[in-house]
Parts: structure tokens; C-alpha cells; sequence
């Protein structure tokens, strides 16, 4: 039998602001638990909220985005249900009528990722196509807390200064993807939320978080497929393990004519074994739990107040970004591809070459030497500025000194943050140019190395390499290689 997967996405993007969703509580990541609380985030009698405009700024921005509908009159609800790290006992969100519907996204997939619904890029591209991804709903809601449990101790802690902070839930249209089309998805809209600067997406912060629905069917069918949902996701990485591992467990099942045992459920990933283990049974009774918020008003972007939101412009986007980074800097598609990825890596690029790098040159040191530093190391922000490396470069381009020197100099910006001439002269890596002091080197290798003369008289080519290779070492590897190539062929001539 031939399979198809479908998956459908619920992710949850952390708003950019400074408060909460409902009231002024600090939205501040990493303070002590339970400090940025009041009465309103913590259910308290009497307490009653208050919208916060600035997420609904970013929450249209998300959705203008993604293609969406804008509903300009969209409503709150109260989703009612007891757990720990649910203070109210209900969570505010959009469960009827929510602000953005029916928006998608396309994204690039491998020429092997193709269906019939997919259509080829042009021929500058011919080994990719593209995908689009249809988008149900765009809908705000604020966050629960968080739950915390200890190793060997049968305790649960719960952090309430999550509890209240404002959310955009994403949820996508089932669709007939693989499991690698829906991280590359997922990466494409965190591209997106950070380039419009509605989240900083931290995954390690919980910014962005992705619950993931899959199910399968015989390719052909119509209907679908049992649902099971997957939670404990926190990362591009661990999320196609889980839905590979799910995928082949579904399929198994249904092989081996036992469909029966799929099952409405919630599973949770367990990325230590690399399975997923069940958590609770889908019974569909939280359905009838949802009620009318009765504490605020409809969401009205007609209000004079909410109007300009709708006619705000959108910054550039990662996929413009791209193309203008091919026409104006002359890059290449792959080149201008991984640049474009995060924002920071964009604007860090821009800046080196606004400072006055060669685009292409500074492309290069970027992607080869400091991407190879910034993903070894934990820093989050790139610690080496772009003026400084953009006047590395140049010291390089000038000759000032060789490119393996500029190579030491850069590990050392980015551990100590010096700048580089301060470190050329400290650690005496100053690019010897002088033909005087080149000739006195030359002419001491070919003493101690007379027999590998004599080979290259005889023709021998490598001869000249190994020479080369002497010379710079000699040189301690600050020779201007261009010239000492010059003065070597010319003194073997004269042999």
C-alpha cells in the first residue's frame, strides 16, 4: 500500500511587547518566578483586562504577512478548563471569530518534494518547486503559565510570569506534506515573525512553539486519516524526528491491519528514546467549554484608534531581502539564501558591507570563517562588529595582511572583541611586502634547499611548490605570496 502524511501545524509565536496581554505585568524573560504578576494575570476577584493595542499591531502585522483576511470585527472567548498553570481557570482567546483567516504561505522545496500541486520554479532554479501552504486562521489568546518539575523529586513547581503573555496562534490546513516540507515551512515563518519583528522567536525562550497534528491515509482517499497530535516539540530538529517516527508508527499499524489501535490522542515526544510515548486520550469534551468573554468588548478595527493599523507598511521580508541581495550585491542565490535566513545575519551583512567590504568578499568571510566561529560557540548575538570586520577585509583585500593571518585575527576579534590592527601588531602579523626583505628569504631557502633546484632545472614542477612552500614557511606565513611567486620563477630562471 502507498501512503500519504498529512500534517497539520498549531504554533504559537510569543507577541514582541513589553506588557501583557491583559495588563501591564512586565513580559521580561528569566525573572524570578511569580514576580511579574498582579490581580488581572492571576484570576483574582475584581481584576478585569484591558486589550493590549500593541498586540493587536503585531498580530495584524503577522497576518498581513501571511495573506491573510483581516476580519475588522473579530471576538474574545474564554476556553474553560483546570490545570495547574491556568490561574483564571479559563484562557482569553479567539475561539469563534478570529482577527485573521484563511492566509498561506509558499515556500521552496527539493524537485523530490513535488506533487501535482506544486509548481517549478524557473529555470535559473530548476531543482526547486514551490509549495504553498494554506493558512486557516490567525487568532490572539494569552499564554498559561509554566510548569516546572524537578529531577527525583516528586514535586511540580508552577511560574506564573508567563501566565497572561501575549500570543499569536498560527494554525495551518491539513495538508499532504513529509515531514521535512514542514520544518521548512516553519523556518520560512520564523523568518517571517522575526523580519517583521512581531517575536523574537527564541525557541529556547518558548517564543515560538509548535504543537504538530498528523495522520495517514491510502494515497487516493478522500477522507482522513485519525488525527494524533505531538507536544513537547522544541526545536526544527526534534520536530521532523517526530514526525518521521509517527509517520512510520501509523503506517506500521496499518500494514499490519491494525488501524484500530490509532486512536485520538495526544502523544508526546520523547527525544531521549527518539519515540513518541502517549499522554492523554482526545475525547472532545473541552469542546463544549468554550464560552463569550464577557469582560471585554468585540475587537473593532473600524475604532478610530485601531484604524492606521490596517494601513501600516510591512518592513522587507526575508524573501525580498534575498532577491535585492542577488540584484544589488551580485551574490548568489545559495549566498544570498543562508544571509537572508535569520535577520540578524542580513542586517550584520549590510552593515560590513555599508562600512565598506566588498559585497562579495564580505559574503565570503561571513559565511566561511565567522559562521564556522558563531556556531561553535553559545553567543546568541554576533560578538564581532560589523565595522570591525568589515576593516579586517579591507586590511586583506589591501595586502596589508595575508588571508591565513586574517583568519587568526578574526578568532581573536570574536573571543576578545579587539580590533583587528590592534592584534596585527600585537601578535606581529603585519603582511611583509618589502621585495628586499622577500629576495633575502628566497635566496636563504634556495641555499638550504639546492637539490630541489636542481629538480626544477630538470624539469620537475613540483619542485617549485615545495619551494614555495619553504619560503612561506620561512616567512613564517606574512610573505606576500603573489610576489614571492615572482622572485622564486624569476631567480630559478636565472639557474
Amino acid at each position: 500500500m502507498i501512503f500519504e502524511t498529512i500534517i497539520g501545524l498549531e504554533i504559537h509565536v510569543e507577541l514582541k511587547t513589553s506588557s501583557k496581554m491583559f495588563c501591564a505585568c512586565s513580559t521580561q524573560f528569566g525573572a524570578r518566578p511569580n514576580t511579574n504578576t498582579c490581580p488581572v494575570c492571576m484570576g483574582m476577584p475584581g481584576g478585569l483586562p484591558t486589550l493590549n493595542q500593541e498586540a493587536v499591531r503585531l498580530a495584524l502585522r503577522a497576518g498581513r504577512a501571511l495573506n491573510c483576511e483581516i476580519n475588522r470585527v473579530s471576538r474574545f472567548n474564554r476556553k474553560n478548563y483546570f490545570y495547574p498553570d491556568l490561574p483564571k481557570g479559563y484562557q482569553i482567546t479567539q475561539s469563534e471569530l478570529p482577527l485573521c483567516e484563511n492566509g498561506y504561505l509558499d515556500i521552496e522545496l527539493d524537485e523530490s518534494e513535488k506533487t501535482e500541486t506544486e509548481t517549478t520554479l524557473g529555470k535559473d532554479a530548476p531543482s526547486r518547486c514551490i509549495k504553498r501552504i494554506r493558512i486557516a486562521r490567525i487568532h490572539l489568546e494569552e499564554d498559561a503559565g509554566k510548569l516546572i518539575h524537578p529531577e527525583n523529586q516528586p514535586v511540580t513547581l508552577v511560574d506564573y510570569n508567563r501566565a497572561g503573555i501575549p500570543l499569536i496562534e498560527i494554525v495551518t490546513c491539513p495538508e499532504a506534506i513529509s515531514p521535512k516540507a514542514a520544518v521548512e515551512f516553519l523556518k520560512e515563518l520564523k523568518s517571517i515573525m522575526e523580519y517583521t519583528e512581531v517575536s523574537d522567536c527564541r525557541m529556547e525562550q518558548g517564543s515560538l512553539r509548535c504543537d504538530v497534528n498528523v495522520s495517514i491515509r491510502k494515497k487516493g482517499d478522500e477522507k482522513l486519516g485519525t488525527k494524533v497530535e505531538i507536544k513537547n516539540l522544541n526545536s526544527f530538529k526534534e520536530i521532523q524526528k517526530a514526525l518521521e517516527w509517527e509517520q512510520l508508527r501509523q503506517q506500521k499499524l496499518l500494514r499490519t491491519s491494525l488501524p484500530e489501535q490509532i486512536i485520538p490522542e495526544t502523544r508526546r515526544w520523547d527525544d531521549i528514546r527518539g519515540i513518541t510515548v502517549p499522554m492523554r486520550a482526545k475525547d472532545g469534551a473541552r469542546l463544549g467549554c468554550i464560552a463569550p468573554e464577557p469582560d471585554l468588548p468585540l475587537l473593532d478595527l473600524n475604532d478610530s484608534s485601531m484604524l492606521h493599523f490596517l494601513e501600516e507598511s510591512l518592513p522587507e521580508l526575508g524573501a525580498q531581502k534575498r532577491n535585492r541581495f542577488v540584484s544589488r550585491y551580485g551574490l548568489s542565490r545559495y549566498e544570498a539564501d543562508i544571509l537572508t535566513k535569520s535577520k540578524q545575519l542580513a542586517d550584520y551583512y549590510e552593515d560590513v558591507v555599508n562600512n565598506g567590504a566588498h559585497p562579495k568578499e564580505a559574503a565570503n568571510w561571513i559565511l566561511v570563517e565567522l559562521l564556522r566561529l558563531w556556531r561553535m560557540s553559545e553567543h546568541r548575538e554576533i560578538p564581532v562588529a560589523g565595522q570591525s570586520l568589515a576593516e579586517l577585509i579591507m586590511l586583506v583585500d589591501e595586502g596589508e595582511i595575508s588571508r591565513n593571518a586574517g583568519k587568526t585575527v578574526l578568532s581573536e576579534m570574536y573571543e576578545t572583541g579587539k580590533d583587528p590592527r590592534d592584534i596585527i601588531n600585537q601578535k606581529g602579523l603585519a603582511q611583509i611586502n618589502s621585495e628586499n626583505e622577500i629576495k633575502k628569504i628566497v635566496e636563504a631557502v634556495l641555499d638550504q634547499n639546492k637539490n630541489a633546484a636542481a629538480d626544477y632545472k630538470k624539469g620537475s614542477t613540483k619542485a617549485a611548490g615545495y619551494l614555495m612552500g619553504q619560503i612561506m614557511k620561512a616567512g613564517e606565513g606574512r610573505v606576500n605570496p603573489n610576489i614571492a611567486r615572482e622572485i622564486l620563477e624569476d631567480r630559478l630562471n636565472k639557474l
